[in-house]
C-alpha cells in the first residue's frame, strides 16, 4: 500500500468512527474538515452512503439514521437539521411560529412545518423522505 493510499485510508477510518459514534447524527463536510483533505473527506461519504451506512438528507446534509425495532429507520430531528446547517453556513437561527410556541410550552400543537428565523439569505431546505433506505 502507497503512502497516499494509505493516508486516505486512514482518513476513512477516522470518518467512520465520528459518524457512528452518535446514531441520529446530522453533519456536513465541515464537521470532518480537521480529518484530512476535502476530497478525501467527501470521498468517504460518498462511499459510506453507496454502501447505506449514511444517508444524504440534502446537498452537502448528512444523517447517520436511528433504527427502531417497529418503526424502522427514523427520520432526523429537524433541529438536529438546523443545527448542522447552521453550523455549516456559519448563520444565527432562531425558531419561530407556531413551533417557538410548541418549543416554549405555549402550546402542545405539533407543527407540520417548521420555520426558523435568520441572519442568513432567506430560503426553504426541502429534506428527501424518499431518500430513506
Amino acid at each position: 500500500m502507497s503512502d497516499g493510499e494509505n493516508k486516505m485510508y486512514s482518513v476513512d477510518k477516522k470518518v467512520l468512527a465520528r459518524i457512528t459514534f452518535i446514531k441520529g447524527w446530522v453533519f456536513t463536510l465541515k464537521n470532518f474538515k480537521e480529518l484530512g483533505s476535502r476530497d478525501a473527506v467527501a470521498s468517504a461519504l460518498k462511499r459510506y452512503k453507496k454502501d447505506g451506512l449514511i444517508r444524504q438528507l440534502a446537498r452537502g446534509l448528512y444523517d447517520y439514521p436511528r433504527m427502531d425495532a417497529e418503526l424502522g429507520v427514523l427520520s432526523a430531528p429537524s433541529d438536529a437539521i438546523a443545527k448542522a446547517l447552521a453550523g455549516r453556513d456559519a448563520l444565527r437561527l432562531q425558531p419561530s411560529g407556531a413551533y417557538a410556541a410548541n418549543l416554549s410550552g405555549l402550546s402542545t400543537q405539533v407543527p407540520m412545518r417548521v420555520v426558523y428565523l435568520t441572519d442568513g439569505r432567506s430560503r426553504t431546505v426541502h429534506v428527501a423522505i424518499d431518500r430513506l433506505f
